[in-house]
Parts: structure tokens; sequence; C-alpha cells
């Protein structure tokens, strides 16, 4: 969603006869470039800490603050080099041994997904992530640790490289999980593979997170997701705490090839999209036909609160990804609601029979 400041950090307050007000400005001045857009939201970050600092907080909120601010600029900078590239985040059990066929299965899911030009990240431990990354090699690999006094250290792919990410709090390594995300591949695991997969779906359903590809990825045979999606489909949509569509959020495959043909058909024509005011934009890598158009307003005409779908060219509000200026926008009045029926709409704008044809 885009940025709006708030008002209460925006005010003017003084401090023993100090404006402070005035000195924030003087030092975003003196260190953002000017033709910086962020300019306004570094000086509601600085205001904020002035505003903790004038409080006074307990030292435990300051150290987490401080902990939070270090980790996440650290990671932003780390990740910068592979800013353009597409990433898939691997989760699993990392008490899956060696000979176990998930274990050769993930390894081999991390090739298949390297073969595509995806970066494979995982937590960086061992079973799962570990055959993962052994899959991809380190130059597809990135790896989010998280920093434990009783748990074994990285992997040995991404130990002691610029390719690893350590955190101190698992709130912070879960958003970058997700934020990296272009999709998710989630292998049978324990407590906190279930956590990360009902979280990426909340998120995702609930418009928290942008629409990626979920793949649940079990062994020829298996049935550990499958009786999960059982009784999800079950208790869930049965007794309506989700919606029907819901269910299309996610798709269930038995080998490595096919979670890699769903992420590749996932991004066939779509792009990526975000929000420019109150319009939902979805950036089209082909043009879509009158056909599909037509199609689009009649039969997804119920996720348009108002109007419906036009397609339109590169507009000024996105001045800040220049780079993405050749795509055609896909733009409409989002309800913000029916995230598993936009999976739907995906799909379809996916087929290349929806395209216009070009010479």
């Amino acid at each position: 969603m885009p940025y709006e400041s708030d008002d209460y950090l925006s005010r003017h307050f003084q401090t023993s006869g100090i404006d402070l007000t005035d000195k924030v400005d003087e030092l975003v001045t003196l260190v953002v470039p000017g033709d910086s857009p962020n300019l306004p939201l570094y000086r509601d970050m600085l205001i904020t800490v002035i505003r903790m600092a004038q409080a006074d907080r307990n030292r435990w909120d300051a150290k987490i603050m401080l902990q939070t601010l270090r980790e996440m600029e650290h990671a932003f900078s780390s990740l910068e080099q592979f800013k353009r590239r597409r990433k898939v985040t691997v989760f699993g059990s990392a008490r899956t041994p060696p000979d176990h066929p998930l274990y050769a299965l993930a390894r081999e899911l991390g090739a298949t997904l390297a073969r595509h030009e995806l970066m494979v990240v995982t937590g960086a431990g061992g079973g799962i992530m570990a055959a993962a990354h052994e899959g991809a090699g380190l130059e597809n690999s990135l790896g989010f640790n998280i920093t434990l006094p009783f748990e074994q250290g990285a992997n040995a792919t991404v130990h002691g490289t610029s390719n690893l990410l350590s955190f101190h709090f698992f709130f912070l390594r879960k958003l970058f999980f997700v934020k990296e995300a272009d999709g998710l591949v989630l292998c049978p695991g324990g407590f906190g593979t279930l956590d990360e997969a009902l979280e990426v779906l909340t998120l995702i359903q609930t418009g928290k997170s942008p629409l990626v590809p979920v793949i649940l990825l079990d062994q020829p045979g298996g049935s550990f997701w499958k009786e999960a999606m059982a009784f999800i489909d079950k208790q869930l949509v049965g007794n309506r705490y989700i919606l029907p569509h819901d269910l299309h959020l996610v798709r269930l495959v038995y080998s490595a090839a096919d979670a890699a043909d769903e992420i590749a058909q996932f991004y066939r024509n779509y792009h990526s999209s975000r929000w420019i005011k109150d319009r939902y934009v979805i950036r089209l890598n082909h043009p879509l036909n009158e056909a599909a158009m037509q199609q689009l307003n009649s039969e997804f005409i119920d996720l348009c609160k108002s109007g419906g779908f036009q397609q339109q060219a590169y507009c000024e509000s996105e001045q800040d990804e220049p780079e993405l200026c050749h795509l055609t926008r896909l733009a409409f009045a989002f309800n913000s609601r029916d995230h598993g029926r936009l999976r739907e709409l995906l799909d379809l704008i996916n087929q290349p029979q929806h395209w216009e044809q070009t010479s």
C-alpha cells in the first residue's frame, strides 16, 4: 500500500527550548540526496527514534528497537546485490536425514530451480534446507540463519559466505523470508514448517503480502500435505472459516519439476503488482487481447469495487522503477478481499491464447 505519513509524527515539538523539528530537517538535508522520494520517510524514522528517546523507554524496549533497526539495515544492504534476481524460499524439516527420499527430492528441487535461474532461500540449517542449497549451489543460494545457543550452525553450502545472513529475532527473519520470495515451496516438516505455511497463506489471503505461488511438495505417494489439505478443506472451508477460493492460493505437487513448472507458469505473463492510490496495478509481460479483456470484465467483475478492468501504459506515479516502464499494466479497483479469486485471474492471463499476437 502507498505510504502515508502519520500526522502525530510530523507535529511541531520542542525540548528545552530546542526546535527539534528544524534539527531533524537539517540532518535529513545533510545526509539524504535532495531528489530522493524517501526523504519524508527518513524524516519520520528519525522523529520516531527521538520520540522514544524523549520518553526514555526501558532498556529492553530500546535494545529491541536498536537491534531491529540494525538487522534490517544490514539485511537491506546485503541483499541489494541480489535485488533483480527472482528467489524461491524453501521450507522443510531440519531433521530430514540425507538418506531420506525427501532429502533427495529437496536436492533435486534446488538444482531444478537453479536451472530456471531462481535463487534458493532457506533458513540455512540442515535437512531439507541443506539439501536444497546443495542442489542449487552457492551461486544460487541464500541463507537466513537464526542465532540460537543450542542449534547447529549454517549448512556447508552457505557457511562463512556473504550469501548468509544471521538474524537475532525470528520475526525479522520471517519478514525477509516472505519479502524476498517470488515463490515458496514447502516440504514436509514440523511445527516450524506448518507455522510458515499457515503464516504465508494468511499474509497472502489478507493482502499483507504480494501474491506469489505457494507450492506444497511431497514425495510420490506421500500423504503429509494431502492429509493436511483434506483437513483444511473439511474443517476450514466446511465451517466457512475461509472461502473456497482461498484453496487456489496453494498447489500440491509430487516432483521437483512440477514445483518449478508451477512457479514458471505463474510468471509467464504476470510480472509483478503494486497499488497506485486506489488502483491495483498488475504488470504484464504481454498485453491482453480484446477477447481476454471482455472475459475479465464478465467473469471477474466481482473483484472490482467499481468500474472494470483497463489496460494502460506506464505512468508517472511509478517513476521509482523506470526499468519496468515497457510493461503493460492491467489496472482495476480491487476489493482487497478475494485473493483466491485474484489467483484465478492470474491463471487466466498467464495463458498464451489470451495475449495479443505480435508479428
